[in-house]
């Protein structure tokens, strides 16, 4: 074997590992860029939501972020619908690929569409408190239907603990040899978008909030629905965890 001098170095021939990780790709690119974009616009949800739920503990002072957050969730939840939405139409038009990698767990199917309502009731009711002020059957849906809510998108987040940080390093490591650098700057710029997407549709609403910040100002608004609807996602985490979800969820 020639022996490696500064300026004549041989490159690396890749391993076993990585050509089969590359013939899985192959095999499963569409599939796998559809999991890829659903985690990163999973993991922005998440964190469009965890400062929902703080500012929903202090509505009296954080009513305005917490109008322009609900707002701007909306762009990143047509990706998060639209994904999904994908993955379901091509599994069960039987395209090759989706169905051989297998449709999420029983119980995640069962409450996928569930979770799917609820969250565009929660928003939808959210939206138009902005624009029609402080209606009682606004009022009413945006509570009721955070209740249900909460429980459902615990539920859902332990389901996928361990599938989205996994799939998002997945896609952002830069071994060599990897096959997706286009395909992640275009899910990137499609999450990027949806969030300019809703901060433009924040931006537009804002001024029609006018009415429901004086209304969060001169009436008491309760911690009580969100200590229950905490609570009741609390509660279900004991009853998840014998589920075992990271064995559960395919690609996990």
């Amino acid at each position: 074997m020639p022996a490696r001098i500064p300026g004549n170095e041989f490159p690396e021939q890749p391993s076993k590992e990585m050509h089969l990780e590359h013939k899985e790709e192959e095999k499963h690119g569409g599939v796998i860029g559809n999991e890829r974009l659903t985690a990163l616009v999973s993991l922005v949800l998440l964190g469009l939501i965890i400062v929902e739920l703080v500012t929903s503990a202090f509505l009296r002072t954080w009513l305005p972020a917490h109008t322009v957050v609900g707002v701007l969730l909306a762009g990143p939840l047509l990706v998060k619908v639209g994904s999904t939405g994908w993955r379901f139409l091509r599994y069960y038009t039987r395209v090759p690929a989706y169905v051989r990698r297998g449709p999420p767990p029983l119980v995640l199917r069962v409450l996928g569409p569930v979770l799917l309502v609820t969250t565009l009731v929660m928003v939808g009711s959210g939206i138009g408190l902005v624009v029609a002020g402080p209606l009682q059957p606004f009022l009413l849906t945006h509570v009721f239907s955070a209740l249900v809510w909460l429980p459902l998108i615990a539920v859902h987040s332990l389901a996928h603990r361990q599938q989205i940080p996994r799939s998002i390093a997945s896609d952002w490591s830069t071994r060599q040899g990897s096959r997706f650098p286009v395909g992640r700057g275009l899910r990137l710029g499609v999450n990027l978008g949806a969030l300019l997407l809703g901060v433009i549709g924040a931006w537009l609403l804002f001024p029609a909030a006018t009415l429901l910040f004086a209304w969060g100002q001169t009436n008491v608004i309760g911690v009580g629905p969100f200590l229950v609807g905490m609570g009741a996602a609390l509660l279900v985490i004991p009853f998840t965890r014998p589920w075992r979800w990271g064995r559960l969820v395919k690609g996990a």
